[in-house]
């Protein structure tokens, strides 16, 4: 196949900075956590996971990447921090360690998302690639993001850079849809990243704006490009099998919400080709709201909530550990 150097160009351009960004960042794990649809309980996912992993004894830094809209440090029961993520980006601290603000829970930092700047929430490529690049600065062994909702290319971004990607969701149609948008999203954005794959763009985006339901799925796509050129087709393969999100069901109230994890792993195979894996659920409990009411963490407000268990079974089988 003959290169494009137009394109070669402006791949280096807009994605050489981003793929690089974590390689400094090696000695921490860092997990994002975000879903297609607002209101799926993605900051009460970080804010809670972050908590137990404090908790099992780990150095944790939790960053709120819901820029224009943060809110974790509800979750936490921290104030609004002084300084935040438009402090950093607008030169006024020169370091990510001068935003850290301490929580209740040792071991437990916040970095508060922008909150007040207008337009900080589409980030240029540079900004993106400033606040990656600097995580290894941070004395930590997990940094969580707790991305903002919709598919924005921020979003994606920092889904794709981390080391684990988590996805949550709702038992309902809309947030069931929203998720397979987002993950259809991170799919080509990751796709689209790759230079080796720059001439089959065509073909992929041909794929990508197919219809869930529909022919021409991203499965095609695989064997399509194989048939093409096989040489190529096999380094598509074995980019699709790095993507391996992982999946956590909010607010289920019965067996049928908890089989909606399984049957998505089983459609997220057969259409793209991915594995996605279901690591657990929540149970509904009406101790949420009221500790979000209380600006109080969930699991140290409520002990002895059914979703303690929910996120120790979570958190230990998203670090291994079960």
């Amino acid at each position: 196949m003959k290169i494009n150097h137009q394109k070669e160009s402006k791949f280096s351009e807009d994605h050489q900075g981003l793929s690089q960004g974590l390689r400094l960042s090696t000695k921490q794990k860092i997990w994002a956590i975000g879903g297609g649809k607002g209101g799926v309980g993605k900051s009460l996912i970080t804010a809670n996971t972050s908590i137990c992993l404090a908790l099992m004894g780990y150095k944790v830094v939790t960053i709120d990447l819901d820029l224009g809209g943060a809110n974790l440090h509800t979750c936490l029961g921290v104030p609004i921090p002084e300084k935040t993520l438009t402090d950093y980006l607008t030169k006024k601290v020169r370091s990510l360690k001068d935003l850290l603000t301490p929580t209740a829970i040792p071991n437990l930092s916040i970095i508060s998302g922008a909150q007040d700047e207008l337009g900080i929430a589409n980030l240029k490529q540079m900004q993106k690639n400033k606040i990656l690049s600097k995580l290894g600065d941070l004395d930590a062994d997990y940094i969580l993001f707790d991305l903002g909702a919709g598919t924005s290319n921020n979003t994606l971004d920092f889904f794709i850079s981390s080391d684990q990607g988590i996805l949550t969701v709702l038992p309902e149609p809309t947030s069931i849809e929203n998720t397979y948008r987002f993950i259809k999203a991170v799919y080509y954005r990751r796709l689209h990243m790759i230079e080796d794959l720059l001439d089959i763009q065509p073909i992929i985006s041909k794929a990508m704006n197919s219809k869930l339901s529909g022919g021409n799925t991203p499965q095609d796509m695989v064997k399509r490009v194989i048939d093409i050129n096989p040489e190529v087709g096999q380094k598509l393969q074995n980019e699709i099998k790095k993507f391996k999100p992982k999946l956590i069901m909010n607010q289920v109230r019965t067996q049928a919400d908890i089989d909606i994890g399984f049957s998505m792993r089983t459609i997220c195979k057969r259409y793209f080709g991915i594995e996605l894996d279901y690591v657990g659920y929540l149970d509904y409990d009406s101790s949420v709201w009221q500790s979000v009411k209380k600006r109080r963490p969930l699991l140290m407000e409520f002990p002895n909530s059914k979703l303690v268990n929910n996120f120790d079974k979570i958190v230990h089988r998203l670090a291994g550990l079960r």
